[in-house]
């Protein structure tokens, strides 16, 4: 009985434990500003480690537009696939300059990276 509880504690805990997912090749322009290594200092943009659930804004050691803090979005996939797809139009003023990834399949495969960095 020891050994079954066991395995299953190791079964609810594996997914947070997993490997984040392969930088989709959409990715490649946002990896020009930003990092997404745990730790690694932010460049023109924020680090996204662990961007998934953050609210916007608020990441320390990044200076942020006053728009992206006033925004207050809890980055889910859905807020993340509305950001990477026109970042002015989700958040006029942002800093970020970036026209957006137009694709919707590979906007949906940046947001799905970004969440499984933790």
């Amino acid at each position: 009985m020891k050994k079954s509880l066991g395995f299953a504690c190791l079964a609810i805990a594996a997914p947070a434990l997993a490997a984040p997912l392969p930088k989709p090749a959409s990715f490649a322009i946002c990896g020009a500003c930003h990092k997404v290594e745990a730790g690694a200092p932010s460049g023109v943009g924020p680090n996204l480690w662990q961007v998934g659930g953050r609210t916007s804004g608020t990441l320390d050691g990044y200076d942020y537009s006053p728009a992206m803090k006033a925004a207050k979005i809890k980055w889910t996939k859905a807020e993340l696939v509305s950001f990477i797809s026109g970042p002015q139009a989700r958040v006029p003023g942002t800093k970020m300059a970036f026209g957006g990834i137009k694709n919707p399949a590979d906007a949906s495969a940046v947001a799905d990276y970004l969440l499984s960095l933790k």
